[in-house]
């Protein structure tokens, strides 16, 4: 077949399934075909009058209606399964071109040995064999296609030889009637023997007979010889040199070999994986989403055992990624690289060596690419949102939620355990260890009413002495807002479900009989029956030790320096130590002959070596090295962030970060941006002339809305702030929710019992909120903040810029920055002025004003090494922003202002 037949072929096949149109580059995944030549063939057949085009972009083609009766529909087009086959064209096409002789060639046909490895797809290599011979009329149309496999009966000779030749009644003890075999069933068709060399000598004469003379004696004939009409087509594993398959060689005339997967091109195994999604989206009857990266990993890992094995490990990854879906951590089905097994993530480690190979295979693809059977084509640069509506309900209530769908998808209670994925005892430990140490009961009763208070003082009394230990304040104040709200639920008459109750009473024997004992008093006292699964929370308060679960505090993130040559990271990381004064800093030099797993293995290594739990910063130059981080992090389960491309600033960036014991996401946030040369801190939108104060408890009730309460009546009266109480039971709703809140005002600080951690936003313990003692640093934020907003009014009427007044955020992050590496404070009015000075400098380099020279600036320079550096280095971001060079007389003005501040 001509291929601008082939194309128009596809065109009418896609037609045919409802895909009216589609574009040059969609036919890439049907086609062994470039998309240049797709893109010839379509405008010759568009100047043919047999299919149109649009005028949009990308252009997309149909067939032309009137045409679709032309001879090229009914006569040239028909495509059989050989000619769509991923490879047809290419590592297949002697194959195929062999197959088709093997079917053709009269009167029946030749027998054919099919020779490959473990799952190259013999099997369905002869049913496409089987098909053709059908669609050419070589046989009936209902011939038969009979399959079996001669391993699975290798240690019994005789029940082999009786299922492909029959048998023949009293042949063998038990054989007490006629028995036809699999090849006279198969008269008319084809005969499908896979794993050939397993037959023994016996059979494997009686095949050779049937193959010379085309008949055969059943087991146990003797005399009548039968005549069938069937064609053999047989597979073997075996290697081509050993004795047994040499026999098979020598009298079967037709040996087809199908090549394994390792010699097989990218968009073989490309258009096999679009094959294999196809099918799963089918069967899931869902879109399914892949990073691009997932993509890149299959095209390139090892894969042993060929196809079968490349879509068992698909459909692995896919199974976890609908697992995700189901149990709603993902609204859709997007298999990630977290997704992938162990061994098929190293694929990516192999990206460098086939660069042009993927470059070609992939381009025009986005990171994430969406596909479903009914398009038959990805979708690219899809754009997925993982914001879910926003929720209000209690902790109890999404428990309940979750247990109900697991339930309604029909599956078993253990099932559910593994699925539900709510981890009760992590969740008592985080909540418990980020509240107030010190908490009084005056202080509490503020929290919830004094009834609850008060008992909860008696309760922990009663524990700590049937328990022989003391309780933390934390305990104090965890147990009294859970008990507030248990309390009304209960009252409610709403259900309170525990999934981990039995695993609580096993663990925690001793804290379960003392809550059942509580709970009598908890039952008297507000007139309630407890249910026994919130006897199990209060186990879980009883048996938490705060200081066992304290991380010891002198951890840090690691710094690990990565690269090519033979010194490259050494001294790149000497400079940082130095620099920065910690021989804290590690490093690592990759020669270039070195092989890439033995430094995988020693990378792996000196992480485990360097974890201490708060995770490890790898920072790499290029290559493979950049795929190391996410591997080992899989392989060894700990926290690790990569950074590409890393220069020195960004080691003294990690290193300067990770000494002062910042979180490993802080400082890789930190070091993205320097890496970049780009402001981390968004510019305020000028519209928002609002302030905005969170609180937060896991509810958004209860707690939140008292802090709420007691704050708007503390606090400046203006109606230039707001206060919002928000829930934290789901911490990336919540960040998503504050996410959206920044863009429409000024966040000044987040106050609860537990700290979220945001990055530059202050976090108040709700303690300080109760006791008053925070009043005053709230409202010295409100006037701060309108001091800032002045400013920035200021520059907007002295200076002509576009943009200018964003300098003001810009600026206090790299005051920020630089407070903490050189271990400085420096006050609001310093900050402020060194803001102005920067915004007012910027605006004499951009209109073209001499630099101020500054007479001592080398003395300042030379006696103040390192602030200078440092500094300089910070303002980097202003350079790269407004496209300025401030010399070193400039900044040792800035220097100065700062280090005089200090000193003072």
């Amino acid at each position: 077949m001509k291929k601008i037949d082939a194309v128009y072929q596809v065109l009418v096949q896609l037609n045919d399934k409802g895909i009216k149109s589609i574009s040059a580059e969609d036919l890439v995944g049907y086609l062994e075909l470039n998309r240049s030549s797709i893109s010839r063939y379509l405008n010759e057949l568009y100047r043919n009058g047999k299919v149109l085009k649009s005028k949009s972009r990308p252009v997309l083609y149909s067939l032309n209606e009137k045409e679709c009766n032309s001879p090229i529909t009914k006569k040239e087009s028909e495509i059989s399964g050989f000619d769509v086959i991923a490879g047809s064209d290419l590592s297949l096409r002697v194959a195929i071109q062999q197959a088709k002789a093997a079917i053709l060639y009269p009167p029946r046909g030749l027998h054919t040995l099919i020779l490959g490895e473990t799952g190259v797809g013999k099997s369905m290599f002869a049913e496409l064999m089987h098909d053709f011979a059908k669609e050419s009329n070589v046989i009936d149309n209902k011939a038969p296609f009979i399959r079996f496999n001669c391993a699975d009966y290798v240690d019994n000779p005789q029940l082999i030889l009786s299922q492909i030749f029959g048998v023949k009644k009293g042949a063998y003890t038990g054989a007490d009637s006629d028995k036809e075999g699999l090849l006279k069933k198969s008269h008319g068709g084809i005969l499908f023997l896979d794993e050939v060399h397993r037959l023994p000598p016996q059979g494997q004469e009686m095949l050779f007979t049937f193959i010379d003379k085309g008949c055969f004696r059943p087991l146990g004939e003797t005399e009548k010889m039968e005549n069938v009409e069937t064609q053999i087509i047989a597979a073997t594993t075996e290697y081509p040199q050993s004795s047994l398959l040499r026999t098979f060689v020598r009298r079967i005339p037709m040996i087809i070999e199908i090549p394994p997967l390792r010699d097989r091109s990218l968009i073989e195994r490309y258009n096999l994986l679009i094959d294999f999604i196809k099918s799963e989206s089918k069967r899931l009857n869902k879109s399914i989403y892949l990073e691009k990266n997932v993509l890149i990993s299959y095209l390139l890992y090892e894969c042993p055992n060929n196809i079968g094995q490349l879509k068992s490990d698909f459909q692995l990854a896919c199974a976890k990624a609908f697992l995700k879906y189901k149990t709603n951590v993902l609204g859709y089905i997007l298999i990630e690289q977290v997704d992938l097994q162990r061994d098929v993530k190293k694929g990516l480690m192999n990206v460098q060596k086939y660069r042009k190979e993927i470059d070609e295979v992939l381009k025009y693809k986005g990171d994430v690419l969406r596909f479903h059977f009914n398009e038959e084509k990805f979708v690219n640069n899809t754009v997925v949102s993982l914001d879910n509506d926003e929720k209000s309900e209690m902790f109890y209530d999404i428990i309940e939620k979750r247990l109900l769908e697991l339930k309604d998808q029909g599956l078993e209670e253990k099932e559910i355990s593994q699925i539900l994925n709510i981890d009760i005892e992590s969740y008592f430990n985080k909540y418990i260890s980020k509240l107030p140490k010190i908490l009084p009961k005056e202080k509490l009763a503020k929290v919830v009413n004094k009834e609850i208070a008060e008992t909860v003082y008696e309760i922990l009394n009663i524990a700590e002495m049937k328990l022989n230990k003391r309780f933390d304040e934390k305990v104090y104040i965890g147990l009294a807002i859970h008990l507030q709200v248990s309390i009304e639920r209960i009252r409610n008459g709403n259900k309170i479900f525990n999934p981990k109750l039995n695993f609580i009473r096993v663990r925690y024997a001793d804290e379960f009989l003392v809550a059942m004992e509580l709970t009598k008093i908890l039952d008297n006292r507000f007139n309630i029956e407890f249910p026994i699964d919130e006897i199990g929370y209060l186990a879980m308060f009883l048996a938490f030790d705060l200081y066992e679960q304290e991380i010891e505090k002198d951890s840090k993130v690691g710094i690990l320096v990565m690269m090519h040559g033979d010194s490259t990271a050494s001294s790149m990381t000497n400079v940082a130590n130095r620099l920065i004064g910690e021989d804290y800093a590690q490093a690592i030099d990759m020669p270039l002959n070195v092989n890439v797993d033995e430094m995988y293995e020693v990378a792996k290594e000196k992480i485990i070596n360097m974890n201490n739990g708060k995770g490890v910063l790898l920072l790499v130059d290029m290559g493979s090295l950049c795929n190391f981080g996410e591997m080992i992090s899989d392989e060894t389960g700990i926290n690790i962030k990569t950074i590409q491309m890393a220069s020195t600033p960004v080691v003294i960036e990690a290193l300067s970060k990770a000494v002062l014991g910042r979180k490993l996401n802080s400082i890789y946030k930190a070091c993205i941006q320097i890496s970049r040369y780009k402001i981390e801190a968004k510019p305020r939108n000028n519209k928002i002339r609002k302030f905005l104060i969170i609180t937060t408890c896991f509810t958004g009730e209860g707690v939140a809305e008292t802090l709420k309460k007691i704050i708007s009546e503390n606090v400046i009266k203006t109606s230039s702030i707001e206060i919002k109480a928000l829930n934290i039971l789901d911490r990336n709703d919540f960040l998503a929710h504050v996410e959206k809140l920044s863009k429409e005002y000024k966040i000044l600080a987040v106050v609860g019992t537990v700290n979220i951690f945001i990055e530059n936003i202050p976090f108040i313990p709700a303690p300080d909120i109760l006791d008053g003692s925070a009043n005053d640093k709230i409202n010295k934020l409100i006037k701060t903040e309108e001091i800032y907003m002045k400013i920035e009014d200021t520059l907007k009427n002295h200076i002509e810029i576009i943009g200018i007044e964003s300098v003001v955020d810009e600026c206090r992050l790299i005051i920020k920055n630089i407070e903490e590496v050189l271990s400085i404070m420096i006050n609001e009015e310093v900050k402020s002025g060194i803001i102005l000075h920067i915004a007012f400098m910027i605006d004499r380099i951009k209109n073209g004003e001499s630099n101020k020279i500054v007479e001592d600036f080398r003395e300042i320079r030379n006696q103040y090494n390192r602030e200078f550096i440092f500094i300089k280095q910070a303002l980097k971001p202003l350079e790269q922003k407004y496209e300025i060079n401030i010399n070193d007389s400039e900044l040792s003005n800035i220097v100065k202002i700062i280090v005089k501040n200090n000193e003072a």
